[in-house]
């Protein structure tokens, strides 16, 4: 995460004091105003949903996919591998920071690799977020207000009740979520001020899970549904290279890493950020096991890349088109509530890109203002416009998550620069590593091949 002056020296490590007051910024900097007094006090629970949010994005829907390309039993034991992988990556990242008395992720960066390590977490970042939030008003456009995709149009919400107009088209319903939902949401300078946000977030995945489940148990019963296939049907050398381009959504399903080290400061005892994010990782480890497992086993092999997209057509049961509505509103309001998570840590960062040398933006009113709004504009205005973006993102978004989620904390724990690594954390290190490297390769090439399929068939 971002730090507000650069890589800080030792003086200023012991003598500073931290803002906890309720203009605390995500990003906790070290203070050269005085009068001061730090005010902490951030509840486990709202800690947890706020971790949470920041997990469970629009991944999920990807998840289902995943299953069924790996096989249900080798799927949903990826899933448990890499939350714990995540889990390791989080805990160097804190212990790391603990010695220190380091405050935010860029900070360390800073102390391991210098300015050009700050610059390269905060740059990540930023690309990584902005291209998520791009995605999730691209995806909110296409639940509430539809998409035409190849010559067919895919009517969303609003239309199919109320018809297409003026005031429900694409532009101005996004420009509604933006003006009413974001802009208040994203004015907040604290995380935990978010965590009813976030508790409805999280709630609103479930009942997207409880209505899969329900559903998928409903035709299980009717006899309707297959049982899906345990394990991948391997017929060459093309089929166990299609197998690795699942790897890069189980890699990025946990990226949370930005947002660890404010949860972490805004908590009175720092003992409980270890159980926090063990509680959070058991939680969304839940919600995509269950997903990936009673969506696979509804749609079977017709389980689409977006399984949002399986929603949109008659699912053999009572009343399906009233399931399909709930299921599609509950998301794009549960991408709603993540947005603003995300968007903090995009603003921190894009100020201390920006502003390196300048006092921290949440004392700023005027900086503060002038960056949420201008990211605000771009976001939208992107969504709209160039929903093409997508495939830009699919390179910058993936290599920028894994760089944040494994790389950098594993090049952290091999510079060591507080001596607290063990052998084994260097072993967990090149392995991550190199883990990263492989997916990331994977998805790369796989991307690129993608478009340029797509540019052949054009």
């Amino acid at each position: 995460m971002g730090i507000r002056n650069g890589s800080p020296d030792v003086n200023q490590q012991t003598t500073n004091k931290e803002i906890r007051d309720e203009t605390t910024p995500l990003l906790p900097v070290k203070v050269e105003e005085e009068g001061f007094h730090e005010l902490n006090g951030a509840s486990f629970s709202g800690a947890v949903f706020n971790l949470s949010t920041t997990i469970v994005g629009a991944g999920i829907m990807a998840l289902p996919a995943s299953i069924k390309m790996l096989g249900l039993i080798p799927g949903l034991l990826m899933i448990i591998f890499v939350a714990l992988l995540t889990e390791a990556s989080i805990d160097m990242l804190v212990r790391c920071s603990h010695q220190g008395k380091i405050t935010s992720y860029g900070w360390l960066m800073g102390e391991a690799y210098g300015q050009w390590g700050r610059i390269a977490l905060q740059g990540s970042v930023v690309i990584n977020n902005i291209g998520v939030m791009i995605v999730y008003m691209i995806i909110i456009g296409d639940v509430l207000s539809g998409t035409t995709s190849d010559g067919i149009h895919h009517r969303g919400i609003l239309e199919g009740w109320f018809g297409a107009h003026l005031w429900n088209s694409r532009a101005i319903v996004l420009l509604v979520t933006t003006l009413c939902v974001f802009a208040p949401l994203v004015s907040f300078k604290r995380l935990d001020s978010l965590r009813y946000t976030s508790a409805l977030s999280v709630a609103l995945a479930v009942v997207f899970v409880v209505i899969t489940a329900g559903i998928a148990i409903i035709k299980l019963i009717d006899g309707t549904v297959a049982m899906p296939k345990l394990f991948p049907e391997l017929d060459g050398v093309s089929s166990i290279w299609k197998l690795f381009t699942a790897v890069p959504v189980l890699v990025t399903a946990y990226i949370c890493h930005y947002n660890v080290h404010s949860i972490d400061n805004e908590l009175e005892d720092k003992t409980q950020t270890k159980p926090i994010v063990r509680t959070s990782l058991a939680l969304c480890s839940s919600v995509y096991i269950a997903t990936s497992f009673f969506a696979y086993l509804l749609f079977g092999e017709g389980t689409l890349d977006d399984v949002l997209a399986n929603f949109d057509s008659n699912l053999g049961i009572p009343f399906s088109s009233v399931f399909n509505d709930v299921v599609r509103v509950s998301y794009a309001a549960h991408v709603m509530l993540v947005f603003p998570i995300i968007f903090f840590a995009l603003r921190l960062n894009l100020d201390g890109l920006l502003f390196p040398t300048s006092r921290h933006i949440s004392h700023d009113n005027k900086r503060f203002s002038i960056i949420t709004i201008s990211l605000l504009t771009v976001i939208y205005i992107a969504a709209i416009f160039i929903p093409s973006i997508w495939d830009a993102f699919q390179f910058t978004g993936a290599t920028a998550a894994v760089l944040i989620g494994f790389i950098f904390p594993a090049m952290v724990i091999l510079r060591d620069p507080y001596g607290i690594a063990t052998k084994r954390d260097k072993i967990l290190a090149v392995t991550m590593i190199v883990l990263a490297v492989l997916s990331n390769s994977v998805a790369l090439y796989s991307d690129a091949m993608n478009i340029f399929r797509k540019k052949e068939a054009a």
